[in-house]
């Protein structure tokens, strides 16, 4: 029995993306609490078809906090962090099985046009390269749901953003690519994975709104060095959602539906968020 966890990295909210776009000033930057739950009794094969996630009328939830900020480091350069806790179960006819924890953390390092003094305008564009480190093994056990996939991965992204300001609407698109390394401990390497987030929000009022469209094109897996050419995993979802700005920030409510894959859970989910920025400069200088 297998299992599979992929949460892909929540945005900040609304229409503070726009801002987003661009480079954080340093000393100053941004956190997020993010949350998100799946209840699912389907998934998509390794031909995309959607079946039954198992045989024994099995159902997987996966309930998940995350928190992510980002901060400015020196012009033109921010650092960005990911810390996510899960809480995962599964259960058939046979028996229900959990695990609870830290999942595994990201970091990045991202450099903006703005590092160069160069001026686009109301566009922005930057690099960020970043690691994701794992805290834990994967246990080969099909009674245990592991919190990790045990290996290290690496990823490059190339941002390109559009601000219209004064009309309170923005464009984004990233780009990017994901190597993963060899969980030793299971002799199994996942395929690397390339992946594009496509976005559009704006504001209306104390009110936000967003579409966000995600792709993943993973390549096939290996198993003992063997390539298991149908595990490679595809994903196509859409996630609106709306938010309305409360306090120092802005609070959001979304749905994300896949719409296509391989080798991953289909059916939708729902997660809210709460976005703020935070000043720090004071302390920074």
């Amino acid at each position: 029995m297998k299992y599979t966890l992929l949460i892909l990295a929540f945005f900040p909210a609304g229409i503070e993306v726009a801002a987003a776009q661009w480079t954080e000033t340093p000393g100053k930057g941004w956190i997020q609490l993010s949350s998100y739950l799946h209840h699912t009794a389907r998934r998509f094969d390794e031909r995309g078809d959607i079946r039954s996630l198992f045989n024994a009328g099995g159902r997987s939830t996966t309930a998940s906090v995350f928190v992510t900020g980002a901060f400015g480091l020196t012009k033109g350069i921010d650092a960005w962090a990911e810390i996510p806790f899960h809480h995962l179960s599964f259960d058939d006819v046979v028996a229900e099985r959990t695990s609870t924890g830290f999942g595994d953390p990201r970091v990045f390092l991202r450099v903006g046009h703005e590092r160069f003094g160069v001026d686009l305008g109301g566009w922005a564009a930057a690099v960020r390269g970043g690691v994701k480190f794992t805290l834990g093994s994967f246990p080969i056990d099909s009674e245990i749901i592991p919190l990790t996939e045990g290996q290290v991965d690496y990823e490059v992204l190339l941002e390109i953003g559009r601000s219209f300001w004064p009309t309170p609407v923005y464009a984004f698109i990233w780009g990017g690519h994901r190597w993963r390394t060899e969980n030793e401990e299971a002799r199994r390497r996942p395929g690397n994975e390339r992946f594009v987030h496509v976005a559009a929000g704006g504001a209306i009022r104390n009110w936000t709104w967003k579409v966000l469209v995600e792709v993943l094109d993973g390549r096939p897996p290996e198993l003992f060095s063997i390539e298991v050419a149908s595990g490679r995993r595809e994903l196509l979802q859409v996630l609106p959602s709306v938010g309305r700005r409360i306090g120092p920030g802005v609070l959001e409510v979304g749905v994300r539906v896949p719409v296509a894959g391989r080798n991953l859970p289909a059916g939708p989910a729902v997660f809210a968020a709460y976005f703020s920025r935070v000043n720090l400069s004071k302390l920074w200088d």
